[in-house]
Parts: structure tokens; sequence; C-alpha cells
């Protein structure tokens, strides 16, 4: 069984390599961002709970995040194991999760700022649809132009490069505590993520590998 962490800054891709070893692996990914809006939207006691903090623009507090994960973990689909994508994003996160379910790997992602600002600065979005392009990687078909709903593409505030800079130092001050608890109880493996999606077995491979020799 492998209980298994993903760490690593936006644009390093952990969502998309999470789901492929979700896929591979017959384990769920969890985002704790996801829990939350499932148990709101389904209207939960949890999701009223948790609303109500929202609805303030407040912090949804720890001790709810716990019961979400408890109440997750438990469920049918994850007595094979499962990933946590993006959580923990801080040492009391950590240390908390512990507590609730023995993690065995965490994969941390990592590649250069230059990576991140190429992959993230190049993406533009539809103002519409929602649906996300890449000026280098997912070129539309017509410039502007949504290919999906023929809606105008634009590119967000927090995808520019200074929104970006700042996104990476709060993620990298925030994460430090974290990996360092990890690496002390020998469980934090380091994977080049700097591979672009053609070459995705480059990355896939040495986190299947990982998993196989937990």
């Amino acid at each position: 069984m492998a209980n298994i962490v993903f760490l690593g800054s936006a644009g390093v891709g952990k969502g998309t390599y999470a789901n492929i070893i979700s896929k591979e692996y017959n384990i769920p990914t969890i985002s704790s961002g996801d829990l939350l809006r499932t148990e709101v939207k389904s209207e939960t006691e949890l999701g009223k709970k948790a609303k109500a903090y929202m609805d303030k623009g407040e912090l949804v507090p720890d001790e709810l995040i716990d019961e979400l994960i408890k109440n997750r973990i438990s469920q049918p689909d994850c007595k094979n194991g499962f990933i946590f994508d993006g959580y923990p994003r801080n040492l009391d996160q950590a240390e908390r999760l512990s507590k609730l379910a023995e993690i065995n790997l965490v994969i941390n992602l990592v590649t250069n700022e230059e990576v991140i600002l190429d992959r993230l600065g190049g993406r533009i979005q539809c103002s519409k649809c929602g649906e996300i392009f890449h000026l280098r990687n997912i070129i539309p078909k017509v410039d502007g132009v949504c290919d999906k709903c023929g809606g105008k593409l634009y590119q967000r505030d927090d995808d520019q490069p200074e929104a970006i800079k700042k996104r990476l130092n709060i993620y990298h001050n925030s994460v430090k505590a974290v990996i360092e608890y990890y690496k002390k109880q020998g469980v934090l493996h380091d994977v080049d993520a700097s591979y672009g999606y053609a070459e995705v077995n480059k990355i896939i491979d040495p986190i299947k590998k990982l998993i196989d020799n937990t």
C-alpha cells in the first residue's frame, strides 16, 4: 500500500502526474480544495460549517480539514493507498496529517524558475468557457480565439512574470519546513520535472520506480 504526497510549486505539473499515477495504480487523488468544494456543494454538515467561514472570507479551520480528510481516506477506494495533491502546504498540516494516516512516500517535483516562468507565462485562458491554451505547447487554431467556444483568450494577472515569481517565493518559504519534516522521516524523494509533456515518461518512470520499491 502506498500513501503518497505530491509536492511541487505551481506550474511543475503535479496535478497532471498525480492523475497519471492515480490511473495506473488505481488509487485516488485527494485535494483538500476539491474536498471542501464537494462538501459545500453537497450541503453536508461539514460543508455548511466550512461555508460559514468561506462566506466571511476566513480560512477553514484545520480541525474541519482534518475531519474531511479522515472521512475521505476511510472510503473503500483508499484501501490500497491514495495520493495527496499539493497537501500539506505547511509544517502544521504535515504534522496533523501524520496523525490521520501514515505517509510512506513523498514525491517532491522540482524544476528551475525559468521552466516555471515559461510554462505559466505562456498560459492563456478563454474568458468564456475557461479552456486553457499555451502560446507554445497548446496553440489555438486562430490567434486569440478559443477552439472550443470561440471566446476571447486572455492572460490572467497571476500568470504575469512578477506575479509568478511572487507565488513561487511564497510556496518555497512555506514548503521548506514540510520538505525537512519528510526528509527526516526518510520518505522524501526529489524527481526532476523539467521535461516537457512529450517526454512525460522521464518523469513518470522514476515515480513508478519509487512507488514499486516502497
